[in-house]
């Protein structure tokens, strides 16, 4: 079947305005990703514009309507990991702390694919020579390591985000979530209302929406 450039020109009309709405409408996370979520968000987007818009068998309804299933699937994927801490869980993970006061937990390096030698190269990349002065690494979602050494001040933790408690954060200062409130309501505060709160240095930081 002959190209037909007019065809493949409204095809790419289209594919761009769908970059477009997806970027302003789901935040522009997916523009530097940091979550499965975002990276799913690109391949999967750039796989079907790219797939499917030099095929002349595809009409331009069908590309339309695959581009809006795929906003769709994302919208709802987006909506979940927002408002459901298992969903959230499953399809983001959690940050993982490798590095513990200058000790690795090997094991759980290596069960998030974390090697030896990945380790440390990204231990270098960010400057560190000795484990024994790293307070904390942690293994985020999208594959970067947080580095706190030992003598970093003004350390922060991020014990609410989205209106949820940081489980993981809580365990490592040694805090509950009754605490957490109640720390909230003495600033006339709920946790539904915070967007983001750090403990710094002893004292919650909080954010509302």
């Amino acid at each position: 079947m002959e190209l037909s450039y007019g065809d493949l020109a409204l095809k790419f009309t289209i594919g761009f305005i769908f970059m477009v709405i997806q970027i302003n409408l789901f935040g522009r996370s997916n523009i530097a990703p940091t979550s499965a979520i975002d990276q799913l968000q690109n391949y999967v987007l750039g796989g079907i514009v790219g797939g499917m818009i030099y095929n002349q068998s595809i009409s331009l309804l069908q590309f339309t309507m695959v581009l809006l299933i795929w906003t769709l699937i994302v919208f709802i994927a987006k909506f979940l990991t927002n408002h459901n801490n298992l969903f959230n869980k499953i399809i983001q993970g959690t940050p993982k702390v490798i590095i513990s006061n200058g000790k690795i937990n090997v094991d759980l390096a290596l069960k998030n694919g974390l090697s030896a030698n990945d380790l440390s190269f990204k231990l270098r990349q960010s400057g560190v020579n000795d484990i024994r002065k790293v307070k904390r690494a942690i293994f985020e979602q999208n594959g970067q390591l947080t580095i706190v050494m030992m003598d970093e001040q003004n350390i922060k933790y991020p014990i609410v985000l989205d209106g949820k408690v940081n489980m993981d954060e809580m365990d490592i200062i040694g805090k509950d979530q009754e605490w957490v409130e109640k720390k909230l309501a003495e600033n006339g505060m709920e946790l539904s209302d915070v967007y983001l709160a750090n403990y710094i240095n002893g004292k919650v930081v909080a954010y509302k929406y």
